[in-house]
């Protein structure tokens, strides 16, 4: 891996060699990576106005370099903090790759492993996850039960979990909103193959969460936007608008929004 190139991709000015694995620096990473490299899944469904199929997805860690760094692209969970985990490694953060289950309050998530996350250790220990769809986890939250809130004014807490399927459970909280769970996870370290069955059964499942459309988002500097097959959506704090996108417009949507040529 060549991580300065990782870093610029990501908008962080300084040289890999300059970084200390720091809580400080976990913090600058997370942030600046969900704000330049979007949550999108148009290698599986492709692109829905030209015509042209997905290229697929794969955890093959050259080949996610190549996609997110070389060709300026996103992904979704399992390559973006599949290749976050990798550069986490190249920087000297101890960072563990934990599988996780995106669920609804009282439920336990389908299929299992069906989420990617991390927890890196400090002096305490915290979740780092810059591969969820909107509102996106933009800082460290410590596995503590204490409450981070992000510049968008989301908040966030991991809690302990006394299901049989996890350890914790990471909840948010929106402005104006009420805690609700966004994920259940396990500590216990895994290698990234481990989600391998997961992610190629999520890129084929029929009219699942990501073969149904097409999904772009990223976080801006107060909320974030995302962007379907016909429309644009911004949140910024409790104000949301929904802007109709026609398909000779989408293109150049795409790239001026999210930095994406297809």
């Amino acid at each position: 891996m060549d991580a300065d190139a990782y870093l610029d991709r990501i908008g962080v000015a300084d040289a890999a060699g300059e970084l200390d694995p720091t809580h400080g620096t976990l913090g600058r990473l997370v942030a600046a990576h969900v704000a330049a490299v979007p949550f999108e899944n148009l290698g599986i469904v492709g692109d829905p106005h030209g015509g042209r199929g997905g290229r697929g997805v794969t955890l093959d860690l050259p080949a996610l370099y190549e996609k997110v760094v070389r060709d300026r692209r996103g992904g979704f969970c399992f390559e973006l903090n599949g290749l976050f985990g990798w550069l986490l490694a190249e920087l000297g953060f101890d960072a563990d790759r934990c599988a996780a289950r995106v669920a609804d309050e009282g439920e336990f998530g389908r299929p299992p492993a069906n989420h990617h996350t991390a927890v890196v250790h400090f002096d305490r220990s915290y979740l780092a996850d810059v591969g969820t769809g909107t509102p996106q986890v933009r800082e460290p939250v410590p596995l503590d039960g204490s409450v981070v809130a992000d510049a968008a004014g989301v908040e966030w807490r991991v809690d302990p979990d006394d299901t049989p399927l996890s350890d914790a459970v990471l909840r948010l909280r929106e402005p104006g909103g009420d805690w609700r769970v966004r994920y259940r996870f396990r500590t216990e370290p895994r290698p990234l193959s481990f989600f391998a069955a997961t992610c190629e059964f999520l890129a084929h499942e029929p009219d699942g969460t990501f073969t149904s459309g097409p999904l772009v988002q990223r976080s801006t500097p107060d909320g974030w936007v995302a962007l379907d097959a016909d429309a644009l959506t911004r949140v910024a704090g409790r104000e949301r608008t929904e802007t109709s996108v026609p398909p000779a417009d989408w293109h150049a949507v795409l790239a001026d929004e999210f930095g994406l040529r297809l």
